[in-house]
């Protein structure tokens, strides 16, 4: 029987601690599979501190701005890990997805006002705001939850994809490598060059998409993306990718025109990517038979650079996302993965390599004018973050 000696809602919590407790391990227990595999002490591990915390909050005055921001999961962070967190983090160790994390605050709150209501107790004027107050603290320790899960699933994935496009690169690698010293050979028939040559582009193509995940991945790791700028020729940068470009493309018009003095402190690699995601992406989602205009201008202190193609105009809800990462702008929102369907990851690339050079990147898209990447550059980048000590 739960212990009623006490009236408020904060004492009768830590009064019946044990059939809270053993409620909240009973739910725990339905849980499968993890549950299958955890012992007691495993299935209540934290409750006991999480609901001590949520009595002691209830004893503490709160004015009604704290109220509110409590009742959004906005509650002041203290200096340590709160037992809520510390509980999501065993949570997912143990194998709880989100949706399970989620129902155990959900039962725990049955539990402790189920069991409060049924105390055979009168009804007293502070039951309303004692459970209101017990209602925001479960909300804030949800939230808590949910943000550390979720900031654990999204370092774990980001450090599997790393991982896993270092592990890809050997084995790429000695394809290409393969593939190159039979395109050289000339004692075999040409249908095995001709193998041998479309292997190795696809392998180039390849390379690049996995050094695009390892570059998104290492951004959200926190480590930047590094740079190394020294003295160069942005004209020259670009035309290269250019001529690449019209190599790979041989059916589609790239325009390209650079005035005045193009020299500046660059990462000529980061860069050439830059001009290869901006091009590529005018070429996926340009008109087919307009051309891709790429212009380079310069002032005294900045080199500005833009990119046009005369595609559909993009809707201004995608238009705002469109360096974000993994956000694909089609022509036609549609289920269908065509085979230009990349990781969308190229622009947000871009993006991030513009800015550790201090640079900025906009886009405007018009059906008249078409869609126009513009990217300013100065010529002497702020030493920061991202440029590594040599």
């Amino acid at each position: 029987m739960p212990n009623t000696a006490n009236a408020r809602l904060s004492d009768f919590i830590l009064n019946n601690l044990e059939p809270i407790l053993q409620a909240w391990e009973d739910f725990a227990r339905t849980i499968e599979p993890p549950a299958l595999t955890m012992d007691d002490t495993a299935l209540r591990n934290h409750a006991i501190h999480m609901l001590k915390e949520i009595a002691g909050d209830l004893e503490r005055p709160q004015n009604a701005y704290e109220q509110s921001e409590k009742s959004k999961g906005k509650a002041p962070r203290a200096k340590r890990d709160s037992a809520a967190e510390t509980h999501a983090a065993s949570r997912l160790l143990s194998g709880y997805t989100i949706e399970q994390l989620v129902s155990e605050y959900r039962a725990l709150r049955a539990s402790v006002l189920q069991q409060w209501a049924a105390s055979s107790r009168l009804a007293l004027p502070t039951d309303s705001a004692d459970m209101m107050r017990f209602n925001e603290a479960i909300d804030q320790a949800l939230a808590e939850s949910v943000a550390r899960y979720a900031k654990l699933v999204k370092q774990s994935q980001n450090m599997f994809l790393a991982i896993l496009g270092h592990d890809l690169r050997n084995p790429l690698g000695t394809i290409i490598t393969g593939a190159s010293f039979i395109m050289q050979a000339t004692d075999i028939a040409s249908k095995y060059i001709v193998a041998a040559t479309r292997m190795f582009n696809s392998g180039q193509r390849m390379n690049k998409l996995i050094g695009d995940l390892i570059d998104f991945t290492r951004s959200h790791l926190g480590s930047g993306l590094p740079v190394k700028p020294k003295q160069a020729n942005l004209a020259i940068v670009c035309m290269n990718v250019v001529e690449e470009m019209r190599t790979f493309h041989p059916e589609r018009m790239i325009e390209f025109d650079a005035r005045g003095d193009m020299g500046a402190l660059l990462d000529e690699d980061r860069i050439s990517q830059v001009f290869s995601n901006l091009i590529g992406n005018a070429l996926q989602y340009g008109r087919k038979n307009g051309p891709v205009i790429v212009t380079l201008m310069s002032t005294p202190d900045n080199l500005v650079v833009t990119v046009n193609n005369q595609g559909e105009p993009i809707d201004p809800p995608k238009l705002a996302t469109i360096f974000e990462p993994l956000v694909r702008l089609a022509k036609q929102d549609t289920t269908d993965c065509s085979r230009e369907t990349s990781l969308g990851i190229g622009l947000f690339i871009a993006r991030e390599i513009v800015h550790a050079h201090s640079g900025t990147i906009t886009v405007t898209s018009e059906k008249h004018t078409g869609t126009t990447f513009t990217i300013s550059l100065p010529r002497l980048p702020t030493l920061g973050a991202h440029l590594p000590a040599e």
